[in-house]
């Protein structure tokens, strides 16, 4: 397949599998899926800015934690909520104590349990109390923010179907993307991100690249160590990664010291 051929359709894939933005997909197999998880990050900084403008109209007329809730609410929505199913699924299993085969029937189950439960919860409030505060920024600032934590949850999604890693089951999205994202690609997306968090934060140009930094620092081995529980990464896993990253980031945008 011509190299501009699978970029096209990997692009195609990357928007319909990231956010539920009217787009048809094309070609699907693992280099084009490669492709795809590459440019992650690219339909993170696309949502990252229709959040960004979500929040920063509804911030012009509502108070700040309106404001924030319908953003959070928006991406959700842009995103058909299947990275918080995700997440849910993924802490139930861990949550379970069980390995392999067992804690990946568990998140196969539709309900959710009460570590999922909370998972949520406490997931959705960081995002809401961090974007209330992100209100009160510069509009350049807010924009940069939000992009860049955007961006930086779905380059967890590179990261983590980096060569090396493998699908937990023979079938799926984590069999379809697991080890199709060379070093080149996790390096160019982890410098776009960092870049695009420079401005972020008002007279702190550091803040931004180190809250990016410290996410996966903490993000990384928790993904190893979920694939050591589950051998490997699934369809779940990956929305739960989107998910852990963005929030970390966002608590690093606004943190003081």
């Amino acid at each position: 397949m011509p190299a501009e051929s699978r970029l096209a359709a990997g692009a195609r894939l990357a928007v319909t599998t990231f956010s539920t933005l009217p787009v048809r997909a094309g070609r699907i197999d693992r280099p084009v899926a490669g492709t795809a998880m590459a440019l992650a990050p690219a339909v993170g900084v696309l949502l990252g800015a229709l959040l960004a403008g979500v929040l920063l109209l509804f911030g012009a007329f509502a108070p700040a934690p309106v404001a924030a809730g319908v953003t959070v609410g928006a991406a959700a929505l842009l995103t058909r909520g299947l990275h918080l199913d995700g997440l849910a699924d993924t802490v139930d299993a861990l949550g379970s104590y069980r390995r392999g085969a067992a804690a990946l029937e568990i998140m196969k189950k539709p309900d959710v349990g009460p570590f999922g439960v909370v998972a949520l919860v406490v997931v959705l409030l960081v995002q809401a109390a961090a974007l209330a505060e992100l209100v009160g920024r510069s509009w350049p600032a807010c924009l940069a923010a939000v992009v860049a934590a955007t961006a930086a949850g779905r380059l967890g999604v590179t990261v983590a179907c980096r060569r090396g890693v493998p699908a937990a089951r023979p079938d799926g999205l984590g069999a379809l993307v697991a080890g199709t994202v060379g070093p080149v690609a996790v390096v160019a997306g982890a410098v776009a991100v960092v870049l695009l968090a420079v401005p972020a934060v008002p007279g702190r140009p550091w803040q931004g690249p180190l809250a990016i930094a410290a996410a996966f620092a903490v993000a990384v081995p928790l993904l190893a160590h979920v694939v050591r529980r589950l051998g490997g990464i699934t369809g779940d896993v990956l929305g739960a990664t989107v998910e852990v990253v963005t929030t970390l980031v966002y608590l690093g945008l606004v943190l003081s010291g």
